[in-house]
């Protein structure tokens, strides 16, 4: 199975081509899930874990991993379903987000698949998981759940949304009365997180689950004769959405005569090294990993600044 990841690095193109290849595996039942590739460092037969005292409750154990102690999580307890049956054949994914490596135990590992973000859906309001889910897809006509891995590290390890009182130049912050900020993102804890640090710094916050959304937004507000660059202080956008990436949603932004001058972050739980060769290829103006509100908060206080310096 390892050996289905090795070409990794050379699909990095996919996604500036609103691309994605996600890895498609079963949590014991029928039903199939996925998570995008990007995030997968490898995947391997179970090995064993051992216990860890005080865990929660949907941690299986913590595993020796490549000179590292990863810990193992039941994807399927940590999405409300039965825990998985280790008496029949078990995987671990090993993943990394926002710089985190923990592996997820699960049950059949399917395969990879190349799929366009626009045939990727957000979840119907009738499923049951639905809060565990960042999206679905259909393969050979079965539906795939992809899960919302954030929410569910979230939830067993809560990210700290504050802002330090040392970050904040009090200041500045007389300076943010009537400023927007449009967010963008399909995950609900991302949404969350920027939502805190921007509400904290006294900024009006629009928000869209996924980038066609966010550009449908924002070409409203034109069409409506706003100065959409002038209107917002900056679009803050995640890269892995339904529909239409936060690159293809750059993309779109910089082709379009009204919009082009946005000031555009990508705030993503991708690789920081690949994000950044993305943000020049595309045409964003700024990078940063999602649950950093420290960093968060000094990037939009150094936009606040620029945008004082040149009026």
């Amino acid at each position: 199975m390892a050996s289905m990841l090795d070409a990794v690095d050379q699909r990095t193109k996919l996604v500036g081509e609103n691309r994605l290849e996600l890895l498609m595996f079963q949590l014991g039942g029928m039903q199939m899930f996925a998570i995008n590739v990007f995030k997968v460092q490898e995947v391997v037969q179970l090995p064993r874990l051992n216990l860890m005292p005080h865990r929660h409750s949907s941690v299986a154990g913590v595993t020796h991993f490549r000179g590292r102690t990863v810990p193992v999580i039941d994807l399927s307890e940590a999405i409300g379903m039965r825990p998985i049956d280790r008496t029949k054949p078990c995987n671990l994914i090993v993943t990394e987000y926002n710089n985190t490596v923990q592996g997820f135990m699960v049950g059949e590992v399917d395969r990879i698949i190349n799929m366009n973000w626009n045939e990727i859906l957000p979840p119907p309001d009738g499923t049951g998981r639905q809060h565990y889910l960042t999206a679905i897809t259909r393969v050979n006509e079965r539906i795939v759940e992809i899960i919302d891995v954030e929410k569910v590290l979230a939830e067993i390890s809560p990210y700290d949304s504050r802002v330090s009182d040392d970050v904040i130049d009090k200041e500045l912050l007389q300076h943010t009365k009537g400023l927007e900020v449009l967010v963008v993102d399909d995950s609900s804890v991302g949404l969350a997180q920027c939502r805190s640090t921007l509400d904290y710094m006294g900024i009006k916050v629009h928000e869209a689950t996924d980038g066609k959304r966010g550009l449908e937004k924002l070409k409203k507000w034109a069409s409506d004769g706003e100065v959409v660059p002038e209107k917002l202080l900056m679009l803050i956008t995640d890269a892995e959405m339904p529909e239409m990436d936060g690159y293809r949603l750059t993309r779109e932004i910089r082709e379009d005569p009204r919009l082009k001058d946005l000031y555009i972050v990508l705030h993503t739980s991708l690789s920081g090294s690949f994000n950044k060769a993305m943000v020049q290829k595309v045409g964003c103006d700024d990078f940063l990993s999602k649950f950093q509100p420290d960093k968060l908060a000094s990037l939009i206080q150094d936009r606040i600044r620029s945008v004082i310096e040149h009026k």
